[in-house]
């Protein structure tokens, strides 16, 4: 597995080795003793799977309370995936990364409590699944809005069309007025 480091340090993504030949290919995409010594030293307590069509955007969300970790690829299709840090004290406060995940290139991404994660389909259609490191807590999700011009996320969005959103990531709030870790 390769970790690639990105402009926020305790972003990254993992880069598998795939095997594959004729008959199809093998990858590794869990390992906790590598996870844990190369890239944060978490428990996961609970995986996700979710499909959505072409031009959907799901986030940008986060949980202050019970804060997850998460550990996302796609399995089908293909995504762009966004960290923001919305860790007050954090010196990259506000400042996101992003990175096109995809059934071809099988990389993932890790998105450590503390952010804002929200990904955008690409493809016709995408499959996302995703490891966490606590559960899912509907009381304390939290919404920042997806274009929020003072995060500036640069969203691929196909034929510059507004994404689909869910009626509560419509009203998700700018980060100056978003509860965020202290």
């Amino acid at each position: 597995m390769e970790i690639i480091e990105t402009d926020i340090k305790d972003v990254k993504v993992l880069s598998p080795k795939v095997f594959g030949d004729a008959r199809g290919f093998f990858m590794e995409t869990w390992r906790e003793n590598d996870f844990k010594e190369w890239v944060a030293d978490v428990d996961f307590v609970q995986d996700n799977h979710s499909k959505s069509a072409q031009g959907v955007l799901r986030g940008l969300h986060y949980q202050i309370r019970h804060p997850q970790g998460k550990l996302v690829r796609v399995t089908s299709g293909e995504v762009f995936d966004v960290a923001v840090d919305i860790r007050k004290e954090s010196p990259d406060f506000g400042k996101w990364v992003g990175v096109v995940l995809s059934e071809e290139n099988k990389k993932m991404f890790w998105v450590p409590p503390g952010f804002a994660h929200g990904f955008y389909v690409i493809s016709p259609v995408a499959e996302f699944v995703y490891k966490c490191t606590d559960y899912y807590a509907p009381d304390y999700e939290k919404s920042i809005i997806w274009n929020d011009p003072a995060i500036n996320i640069q969203w691929p969005l196909v034929e510059g069309v507004t994404p689909q959103l869910s009626v509560k990531d419509e009203q998700g709030v700018s980060l100056e007025n978003a509860e965020v870790f202290e």
